[in-house]
């Protein structure tokens, strides 16, 4: 079971720095950038993050500014060019993030689940009237993934299917990147794909049942033919060249915000986490190989 006083722990040593230390990043830093990738439409993300940011904002007394990106790469490239300070990944976006700026980002938190666990799995939706009941019940149909970086609506999904001797290019009849795990449902329901890969933390939290919640689907109208195993949970990453002292007091923000702004942190969540976890590069060995993997795969198709 997750303690938050795990996070406070950790930060305690870094934040014994002088008001003056602080007074220099804040000058050097007068705004940050976080990046997010909609997991749902533009607005909803809105809706959700913009308190998240108001929190920190207030907390760490600069400007914290939304980015809705639209996709992992973009947010990447942002933080190689430095021009996004914080990033929030999918293990798998995180691990190619870090190969891409060689180490330049540094994972810092994840959010634990509802009952103090962390980290989630990579589920296949089809409609409840379908008479599928595993993947190998779908040659032959349309498949919609995620996003080609995206770890439960890509990358696990292509590794369990490798270790089930499925090639997705040939054993579906097509297999469309819908951009989006919410779109990715919205295509099974209306008929452009019969099955989709998403994310699932629990019965009561994922994807799809925060449709379910705006009422864009019912809870009745889909069911789940396959679950992964567990996935390392998603990190929020910043900059390794940050100052300490700016790491430090983001942890920090982190660490209080259920019970400073637990409005904004229950927004940010619906209500469905305990609080952030600490977290390291060491927790994603496991996402280093599977990322292996997907860059084995993706030489393989060119070649």
């Amino acid at each position: 079971m997750f303690n938050r006083r795990t996070l406070l722990a950790a930060t305690a040593a870094t934040l014994a720095f002088t008001g003056t230390a602080f007074a220099d990043w804040r000058a050097d830093y007068p705004e940050l950038v976080f990046a997010q990738v909609p997991a749902e439409n533009a607005s909803g993300v809105t809706e959700r993050f913009q308190p998240w940011m108001d929190y920190l904002s207030r907390e760490l007394g600069v400007k914290v500014t939304l980015r809705i990106a639209n996709d992992y790469a973009a947010v990447i490239e942002g933080q190689k060019a430095g021009n996004i300070h914080i990033g929030s990944y999918g293990p798998s976006s995180y691990v190619r993030a870090h190969t891409v700026t060689n180490g330049g980002v540094e994972p810092f938190a994840t959010l634990s689940t509802e009952v103090g666990d962390t980290g989630y799995f990579s589920v296949l939706y089809v409609k409840a009237d379908s008479p599928a009941t595993k993947i190998e019940d779908l040659q032959g149909k349309n498949l919609c993934l995620v996003d080609p970086n995206s770890t439960s609506g890509n990358n696990v999904p292509r590794y369990a299917m490798a270790q089930m001797g499925i090639e997705p290019e040939q054993f579906f009849a097509t297999v469309t990147y819908a951009g989006s795990h919410e779109n990715a449902i919205t295509a099974v329901m209306g008929g452009t794909c019969d099955a989709a890969f998403n994310w699932w933390n629990s019965e009561g939290d994922s994807n799809f049942m925060r449709m379910v919640r705006k009422d864009m689907v019912k809870a009745e109208d889909m069911k789940i033919i396959f679950k992964s195993d567990k996935i390392p949970g998603s990190p929020d990453v910043y900059l390794a060249s940050l100052p300490e002292e700016l790491k430090a007091a983001i942890r920090q923000a982190y660490a209080d915000a259920p019970t400073k702004d637990k409005a904004a942190f229950d927004k940010l969540t619906d209500g469905k986490s305990q609080g952030w976890v600490p977290v390291s590069p060491d927790d994603y060995k496991v996402t280093f190989e599977l990322q292996k993997f997907v860059d084995d795969l993706r030489k393989k198709q060119g070649s």
